[in-house]
């Protein structure tokens, strides 16, 4: 019984090591996510800023496609 006690000693500290360590871990990859959601959004706003400025410059492009298509037409 004497010797039973030290070992779960120590097994309780490895366990309270692991536990501090593994609350450690958790902390830093909540931190992680938390970043990579942030940047997620960003990128996801700048696309779809992007994919609207695209659509703009179609629009200019194909209007002036139809002008010069009518100015050649009229000449």
């Amino acid at each position: 019984m004497n010797d039973i006690l030290p070992q779960l000693e120590q097994l309780i500290d490895q366990l309270i090591g692991k536990n501090e360590q593994l609350e450690q871990q958790i902390t830093t990859l909540k931190e992680q996510n938390t970043k990579l959601v942030d940047e997620n959004e960003t990128l996801q706003l700048e696309l779809l800023e992007r994919e609207e400025k695209q659509k703009e410059t179609s629009t200019t492009l194909s209007s002036l496609l139809d002008k010069l298509q009518s100015a050649h037409q009229a000449n």
